[in-house]
């Protein structure tokens, strides 16, 4: 478990972020994925159907995390190992998937506390760069993104043919 700290607001106001690695089917991470989903369906008129095997998801291989405030699950995150893409002079990548915050949780910083631990983790498992497919209705994600030093790379992924399909990547250096 790692506990961050992301609000600007006055100590005694701060939500604390505790953050956990669960399997991919775990009844939080199943809450949260069904949430992406339905702002997939919202934002694009249909859920993604990128094929994902839980045990992609599994160390050594990626991980999925669920954040947590006051014990209710807020924030998810995970990551894939990638080795067949080469970005930044590395194949040793990993591909962030599934970063949703739910709805009253959203403006408290929880996206870029939950962006800082899957590089870190990718980092501390091998990774090399970070890689991630997002796409042209979800601006939130792509300023996240860029303000983090992520930056536009070549598409690739199940949406690669689609005109809303934004690729970023960004080398996992002085990750801590």
């Amino acid at each position: 478990m790692v506990v961050c700290d992301d609000a600007v607001s006055p100590p005694s106001l701060t939500p604390v972020l505790h953050i956990d690695r669960v399997g991919f089917g775990h009844p939080d991470a199943l809450l949260l994925i069904e949430a992406v989903q339905e702002e997939y369906v919202a934002r694009y008129g249909g859920r993604d159907d990128t094929p994902l095997d839980p045990l992609m998801f599994e160390p050594p291989v990626g991980s999925f995390f669920v954040g947590y405030l006051d014990d209710v699950p807020v924030v998810s995150g995970a990551w894939r190992r990638r080795d067949d893409l080469d970005h930044f002079g590395s194949t040793e990548s990993a591909e962030i998937k599934r970063m949703y915050v739910a709805r009253p949780a959203r403006g408290l910083g929880l996206a870029r506390g939950m962006l800082a631990h899957l590089e870190r983790t990718a980092a501390e498992a091998g990774a090399r760069v970070m890689v991630l497919e997002t796409g042209s209705a979800q601006p939130e994600a792509i300023a996240l993104y860029l303000s983090s030093g992520y930056l536009r790379i070549e598409s690739f992924g199940h949406y690669k043919w689609s005109s809303k399909n934004r690729c970023l990547g960004k080398p996992l250096t002085d990750v801590s």
